[in-house]
């Protein structure tokens, strides 16, 4: 009996010991892990509308020539508008598939490319372009934010064409006025890069080439071979170098 009452108070006497030591053990508790959180991709994949404000200018090789006489006597002379303001809106989508970017897009612009032609007071014409369009196919590499691109595709445009000739006695007047729409091509290319997720801005030029002008006039008297008469024709083509600003939706 004596011999299990020690036994029982050595136990007892270990195990009050280990508990002791135990609670003087660091903890195991650690520290919660933060999240990993991972920034979005940015990609150029969405609809996008727009503005554009630049220069265009005239490329054209217009041929112009004014007559009367029993020979060919012909004059003329040119004072183009070789230049101007263009501007205008855009819309379009974009899809990216790794680093390659293609898309679609169409705008409406405002040209002053009107040129003006006089001979000698006896004829004049204004003609030229006062608006154009295109529908066009884009396809570019993506180097994140930055998009470098080419574009090309159809165009068309107009403006009033007012052509006048005199010749003669007073009262001997022809006229004319219209204003065709014409359609072309267009190729360019650019630099687009976006500021925000939803804000770029680009930089581009562009080439159209459009249908050309034809306007001719004259008389002819057989008996006496005397003739008078006047022709022009022009060619619409001009190129483009413009910024523009989007919103990518």
């Amino acid at each position: 009996m004596k011999k299990i009452l020690l036994a029982g108070v050595a136990a007892a006497t270990m195990l009050a010991a280990g508990s002791a030591f135990a609670a003087d053990l660091p903890s195991r508790k650690y520290a919660p892990v933060a999240p990993v959180v991972i920034a979005p991709v940015f990609t150029w994949t969405g609809f996008y509308v727009g503005v554009n404000a630049g220069y265009a200018w005239n490329t054209n090789d217009d041929k112009n020539n004014y007559g009367y006489g029993f020979t060919p006597y012909y004059y003329g002379s040119n004072s183009n508008n070789d230049g101007g303001f263009a501007g205008g809106g855009q819309i379009g989508y974009n899809y990216q598939i790794g680093q390659f970017v293609i898309g679609a897009e169409a705008d409406i612009q405002y040209a002053d490319l009107k040129q003006k032609n006089n001979g000698f007071g006896y004829a004049s014409n204004r003609n030229g372009i006062e608006w154009y369009g295109t529908v066009r196919a884009r396809a570019g590499f993506a180097f994140d934010r930055a998009l470098i691109y080419v574009t090309g595709g159809f165009a068309y445009g107009g403006g009033d064409s007012n052509n006048n000739y005199a010749f003669g006695y007073p009262g001997y007047y022809y006229g004319g006025n219209n204003s065709d729409t014409k359609v072309g091509w267009v190729l360019g290319g650019g630099l687009e890069y976006a500021f925000t997720d939803n804000l770029t801005a680009r930089v581009e030029g562009m080439y159209v080439s459009l249908e050309k002008d034809k306007n001719s006039w004259g008389n002819f008297y057989a008996t006496n071979a005397y003739y008078y008469g006047g022709s022009n024709n022009k060619r619409n083509e001009f190129g483009v170098v413009r910024v523009g600003l989007n919103y990518k939706f």
